[in-house]
């Protein structure tokens, strides 16, 4: 199983603020204008689990929460995709409005597709920690 770990980004929120956000996937919908569709078609959510379309896939895939360890840990598994794949995203809450997050990727990728998208998964996790660094808990209400 390959493995892609971000570095551990500071979020400027209370972990408990952040896991009611994360830990929801029905919070997609109030962000999904930012999705573009070029990329992500038949958006749907349920609390639990996100599924769209991809283009070249064909049919829809998604990603399901399989564990929540409150204010600390929310894990994620992948529907529909043609490899085994864990998302974890882990936070710590340090201080006050202080709140670490680190985010780890793990896939089961035959060898032609880990040379396809090794850089790729390895700058996404990222990127995507980044994100949700920069999100504005606070404001969501």
């Amino acid at each position: 199983m390959n493995e892609y770990t971000s570095s551990v980004k500071k979020i400027e929120a209370n972990a408990d603020e952040v896991y009611s956000i994360l830990s929801n996937l029905e919070n997609i919908s109030r962000v999904k204008d930012l999705i573009p569709e070029d990329k992500i078609k038949d958006l749907t959510f349920t609390p639990d689990s996100l599924k769209f379309k991809v283009d070249g896939l064909g049919q829809k895939v998604g990603v399901r929460i399989i564990e929540r360890d409150e204010n600390k840990t929310i894990k994620f598994a992948g529907e529909n995709i043609p490899a085994e794949v864990y998302l974890w995203i882990q936070l710590k809450q340090v201080a006050t409005d202080d709140t670490r997050v680190k985010l780890t990727l793990r896939a089961e990728l035959p060898m032609m597709f880990k040379m396809m998208l090794d850089n790729k998964l390895k700058d996404g996790i990222e990127q995507a920690a980044e994100y949700l660094s920069k999100f504005p808990y606070k404001s969501w209400k």
